[in-house]
């Protein structure tokens, strides 16, 4: 994987990070340590009181999704 996209993400966060591909008005509650950490990683911002997923989010979260996927067949 390309070190640009490659997070040690915890559990946490990939399910935040997959959570902020919905509309705002049906995101589920969130982990505000969670956020702040995608925050910090600029996979995240801030709109308002609404956290977005920034194109380098939905890179990582496309990126990895083939990982994820391989830590369920393990």
């Amino acid at each position: 994987m390309n070190e640009e996209f490659d997070y040690d993400l915890t559990p946490s966060q990939w399910e935040t990070l997959k959570a902020l591909r919905t509309p705002a008005a049906r995101l589920p509650r969130m982990s505000r340590f969670a956020i702040d950490g995608l925050i910090a990683l600029e996979l995240a911002a801030m709109h308002g009181d609404t956290p977005l997923l920034t194109a380098k989010g939905r890179k990582v979260l496309i990126r990895g999704s083939s990982l994820l996927l391989q830590d369920l067949a393990a």
